[in-house]
């Protein structure tokens, strides 16, 4: 077998393993032997870089960036759907049905209704061309790249398929997924997201496609749109099921609307049992020649409608209000509840949001309340029951001073919560910051958790980041379960955050509004601390998209003397404070404000030292070829997708000998 073939055979193998896996959920092999085999394509596309295939299971990962997502218009219109919340108004839509096709034989397909971001995706040739998001139903944004990372999209089909036809789908957050999201949040001390719903769709935006690759996303697909030798829904979603789409199999074909109540009223109690949210049932008439003649309104097709489950919702006391502080110090009120039974759980604690939402409310501690679970994962207290109220309750007067050290509380101008100004004196922030920046996408501590944090905090063992460095084994042992390998490992695991990268650094340092990305773009521009610290506000502001807030917030940090000795005890103890030598080669800036792709083999370069090459002139690489590339730097053997794409968008591919007369 020669190395295409070998390519193409693990390719299809893996296809057909993510598919096992992430769209019929019967995975055959298990997840390492998975990774060992991608390991082994990816090793075997980047030696060979002329079989490079965008559609190939290593692209998944993402990496593309964009900036400003385009507007396309929808080929096919995306209506919304009328909405019912009773049986009586079922069986009214249902004369409706009726008397516009003359008939009472009507049969209807059932489909649970997904509660996620809308999606329109082009598959043209078998292959995944375009992703669309609903937008108005006229036009919405191109997100292709960042539905390409989704795996259970297919970007190639499966068995006889139309040349071109477009489907649509809800991409959604499975609740399992959601929850670690929001849990790996609260333990670096960050506001964990509301729901599913508005963290999948906010997703699709993100700039950094790699970024969506690493979020548990699902898509589940329901109707197929264009030209197609279909003659009802339900034949729709199985023709979709045997090309390779994710089409949930709850789906019924009811013979009347008995049959679509019954299918009702069966998941309005076991809608609890799915993997992800739900909040009602779609049904739609199942012949499309009869969905053709009822047409549509201005808005909704008239052959189809939306029930409604009724949101979850029960009535108790609250017992008191608490106040939490987090890493910020901002500070978030909670509600303290009788505990009862919502949506399959207990729930003992609500979320009150600030001090707005109380007066809104007119909460108060031993109201009986109203408490949902509807789209929200985080209950909430929605209203209150003002006929059983004390007549002799007081309204609730929201704290002054901080819960934890007593500091008075401040509220900025146009914002909704209050905050401990004590940033470096109040425990809870101080512990949030060093829980921080022992983080996993921090500086990655292995031995040290969130918890052990607080037990170094509590026992005056630390007060800051930097006192992690001074431990010494025999203090750490007498902790509470630290036995003395655990003891080992911690200090051990302290030892080697040394070798962290400086932009992981600088994120863990927890600046205000300075995540992942903003960091490596500092890092990478002002390449060590001490540069950046001397950044003035409107250094930073121009530094690519870096806003003044964030601007200001770097300014305050590095004004404040105790960030400042801080950052001397780090470069002390031998903490990456700046970009490694090999990647602080600046040469010159001939190629600034350019991008680069590179392609292909070379004779002079290797394809690293090409790179390094580029950026050390003030250029960009860039990892695929977009309108924003202004060059491509092809070698032999070049990829033929990224030569016709290339020549498609009237790019300048340049050759080796081309780009060195260029850098001098």
């Amino acid at each position: 077998m020669d190395t295409l073939d070998k390519i193409k055979a693990l390719r299809e193998e893996l296809t057909l393993h993510n598919y096992n896996y992430y769209v019929l959920d019967a995975p055959v092999i298990s997840d390492l032997e998975f990774d060992m085999k991608l390991k082994e394509l990816q090793a075997l596309e980047e030696k060979h870089p002329e079989y490079f295939d965008v559609d190939s299971p290593t692209q998944r990962v993402g990496g593309a960036i964009t900036k400003n997502f385009n507007t396309v218009v929808h080929e096919y219109r995306m209506y919304s759907l009328d909405n019912s919340y009773s049986k009586e108004e079922l069986l009214e839509w249902e004369k409706r049905v009726q008397k516009g096709l003359g008939t009472d034989k009507v049969e209807y397909t059932c489909e649970l209704k997904y509660d996620g971001a809308s999606i329109s995706i082009t598959y043209e040739g078998g292959k995944l061309s375009k992703a669309v998001t609903r937008g108005d139903g006229f036009q919405g944004d191109e997100v292709t790249t960042n539905i390409r990372t989704i795996r259970s999209v297919p970007l190639t089909l499966k068995g006889e398929y139309p040349d071109k036809f477009e489907i649509r789908g809800e991409i959604i957050l499975p609740l399992e997924g959601f929850a670690k999201m929001n849990q790996e949040l609260i333990e670096i001390g960050e506001t964990p997201y509301a729901n599913p719903r508005n963290t999948a769709s906010g997703s699709l935006k993100l700039q950094d496609s790699a970024e969506v690759a690493k979020r548990p996303l699902d898509c589940l697909l329901y109707s197929l749109v264009g030209n197609l030798p279909i003659k009802t829904q339900f034949e729709g979603l199985e023709k979709a099921r045997q090309w390779g789409f994710k089409v949930p199999k709850e789906a019924r074909l009811a013979k009347n609307m008995d049959e679509v109540i019954a299918f009702i009223e069966y998941w309005d109690t076991h809608r609890h049992d799915l993997p992800y949210e739900t909040d009602g049932v779609v049904v739609k008439v199942n012949d499309i020649h009869q969905q053709e003649e009822l047409g549509y309104t201005a808005k909704s097709p008239r052959w189809a409608i939306a029930y409604k489950f009724k949101a979850e919702r029960v009535v108790t006391k609250l017992n008191f209000i608490s106040y939490q502080v987090g890493r910020t110090g901002a500070i978030t009120p909670v509600a303290n509840l009788e505990p009862v039974q919502l949506a399959g759980t207990t729930v003992k604690r609500a979320s009150l949001h600030n001090a707005d939402q109380i007066e809104k409310l007119d909460v108060r501690v031993g109201d009986e309340v109203f408490v949902e679970k509807g789209g929200e994962i985080i209950p909430k207290i929605i209203a209150v029951d003002f006929t059983k109220r004390n007549p002799d309750s007081m309204p609730t007067e929201y704290i002054h001073k901080c819960p934890e050290c007593l500091t008075e509380l401040v509220r900025k101008e146009g914002e909704a919560q209050h905050y401990c100004p004590n940033f470096y004196g109040c425990p809870p922030q101080i512990i949030g910051r060093v829980q921080h920046y022992i983080s996993r996408k921090a500086m990655d501590i292995e031995g040290l958790g969130g918890e052990t944090v607080a037990l170094l905090y509590n026992s005056g063992l630390i007060h800051n980041y930097a006192d992690l460095y001074d431990l010494k084994k025999e203090q750490v042992i007498p902790l509470e379960r630290m036995a003395d390998k655990s003891a080992e490992n911690l200090v051990n695991g302290i030892k080697k955050s040394k070798q962290v990268p400086f932009e992981r650094v600088l994120y863990a340092l927890g600046i205000r509004y300075v995540g992942e990305t903003v960091a490596k773009k500092l890092a990478r521009h002002y390449r060590n601390i001490d540069s950046l610290a001397k950044a003035s506000l409107m250094d930073l502001i121009l530094v690519d998209e870096i806003g003044e807030k964030i601007a200001q917030s770097v300014v305050d940090f590095f004004a404040n003397e105790e960030n400042l000795i801080l950052i001397e005890r780090l470069k002390g103890y031998g903490v990456q404070l700046e970009m490694g030598e090999e990647t602080n080669t600046t040469v010159s800036d001939r190629l600034s404000g350019k991008t680069f792709v590179v392609s292909g083999v070379f004779s002079k370069f290797s394809r690293d030292e090409l790179k390094k090459a580029i950026e050390a002139n003030g250029g960009k690489v860039g990892s695929s070829i977009s309108s924003k590339t202004d060059y491509v730097v092809a070698g032999d053997n070049m990829g033929p997708a990224k030569l016709e794409k290339a020549n498609q968008l009237g790019i300048a591919i340049i050759s080796e000998d081309d780009f060195i007369e260029m850098i001098g």
